[in-house]
């Protein structure tokens, strides 16, 4: 989801990535957290468990380790509400707002609606913590989110990664001053790295027909153009890095001193504040330093789309509304829950 990138700019990375992979910004935009390597000989993560209602059974896969076991138990409320404090802390002290939005977001916009099966379909099920997905080139970048998390996941043994990525993401975009989002719980993890869903579901940043684009890809998932627009508003957060998805400026007056680490170019002048702003600068068109993509500037030129965009970029509260439940809708895509009809925290 590169266009919904800008603060959702979670899916990247690599250098130069070709119209596959290029993906990786559209809807996610990167974070202020600086690069961290991942030794090829070494795993990226250790000691991952989970809390199982039957026998476990250790599982180790490329460079993550897990838990696999027949029956899976739903994340403990208790915990979810204690690691929404620890993830506000994190954002606070870190800066990354953008990199965890696009974490959830990624995590979820695997989602195929055409198929029924789980884990098969795609969606919030923590799939993303696997290297094999995690080298997906729309999610360029997106180890360094999981590593910020990885502590705690490990203090709050009893959530699932699916639960700490939506979690974090709806945390995120609250913080950030965005609307409150109307999240549930109890989503259920995958277990192993072969039920990843294959690389290519998450949307390009420069496709030759950007709006045909957003709808193939979303239409996917199940949502519409109000919501493809209400999501693109994410971009109001955080920064494209050309060294991770190719596009956008190694730094501007917007990016160079940071927060965080410095350099990229946001969509927006202050990028880690969630506003309006984003449909308010593609609108207008001032400024150079902003960053517009082609599904950015599809907004406002295809005449469906660009009735949302013009309604967001005179209302606010129109824009934090739709959105609140556009994200919640993109969160629980593909998700099993456990109990069935999930649990708020």
């Amino acid at each position: 989801m590169a266009s919904l990138t800008g603060a959702v700019s979670c899916f990247l990375p690599a250098a130069r990535l070709t119209v596959s992979r290029a993906t990786a910004r559209l809807y996610f935009s990167s974070s202020s957290v600086s690069p961290l390597k991942c030794p090829k000989s070494s795993p990226l993560l250790s000691h991952v468990f989970r809390y199982q209602k039957q026998s476990l059974v250790r599982v180790s896969s490329g460079s993550f380790s897990t838990v696999a076991s027949a029956k899976s138990v739903a994340s403990d409320p208790d915990q979810l509400k204690s690691a929404r404090e620890d993830i506000k802390e994190l954002l606070n002290t870190k800066f990354c707002h953008p990199i965890l939005v696009r974490l959830g977001w990624h995590d979820a916009g695997t989602y195929n609606k055409n198929i029924e099966e789980w884990p098969q379909r795609g969606g919030a099920n923590g799939s993303l913590r696997f290297e094999i997905e995690l080298k997906h080139g729309a999610n360029a970048g997106l180890v360094n989110a999981l590593k910020l998390l990885q502590p705690i996941k490990d203090k709050y043994s009893a959530v699932t990664y699916a639960d700490l990525f939506q979690l974090a993401s709806a945390t995120a975009i609250e913080e950030a001053g965005g609307p409150k989002i109307p999240m549930k719980y109890g989503r259920m993890d995958v277990s192993v790295p072969e039920q990843c869903p294959e690389e290519g579901r998450l949307p390009d940043a420069g496709p030759p027909s950007p709006a045909a684009h957003l709808r193939d890809v979303f239409y996917r998932m199940g949502l519409n153009d109000k919501e493809i627009v209400a999501l693109s508003g994410a971009h109001t957060l955080g920064r494209s890095r050309p060294e991770r998805s190719g596009w956008g400026k190694p730094e501007t007056k917007y990016t160079k001193d940071g927060p965080g680490a410095p350099g990229g170019q946001s969509w927006t002048v202050q990028w880690l504040k969630f506003d309006n702003s984003y449909f308010k600068d593609i609108k207008e068109k001032r400024d150079n330093d902003l960053l517009v993509l082609p599904t950015d500037a599809v907004l406002f030129e295809d005449p469906s789309f660009k009735e949302y965009a013009e309604k967001y970029a005179v209302d606010q509260d129109a824009f934090f509304k739709d959105y609140a439940e556009a994200h919640a809708s993109l969160s629980n895509l593909g998700a099993k829950f456990d109990p069935p009809q999930g649990f708020s925290i």
